[in-house]
């Protein structure tokens, strides 16, 4: 940076899953199931074994990321306050009315 300050490491981390194709496919066998209600029990089969399978792996896979991620993170940031901000008598809505 120009005024020669360091970027602090960061504290609390994000973690964003992968991108996946878990829910298109889930989609398409929900859709077949219903597609197979009008046109036939075979596109009902066909798309009923298709989420089943699909949502089964995408447990395992969600699993296994949320097994990765650690397990506590270092806290640096204020904690809130235990007590209330404004007394149990005052009301939020007495200008309103």
């Amino acid at each position: 940076m120009a005024n020669g300050h360091e970027i602090p490491e960061p504290t609390e981390l994000v973690y964003v899953p992968a991108p996946s194709w878990h829910p298109v496919l889930l989609a398409v066998g929900l859709a077949g199931i219903g597609i197979g209600l009008f046109a036939g029990w075979v596109y009902s089969v066909a798309g009923g074994i298709l989420a089943v399978a699909v949502l089964g792996s995408w447990i395992r896979a969600s699993s296994f990321e949320l097994g990765r991620l650690p397990r506590r993170q270092r806290l640096t940031s204020a904690v809130l306050p235990a007590v209330p901000l404004r007394s149990g008598s005052e009301s939020p809505y007495e200008d309103y009315s």
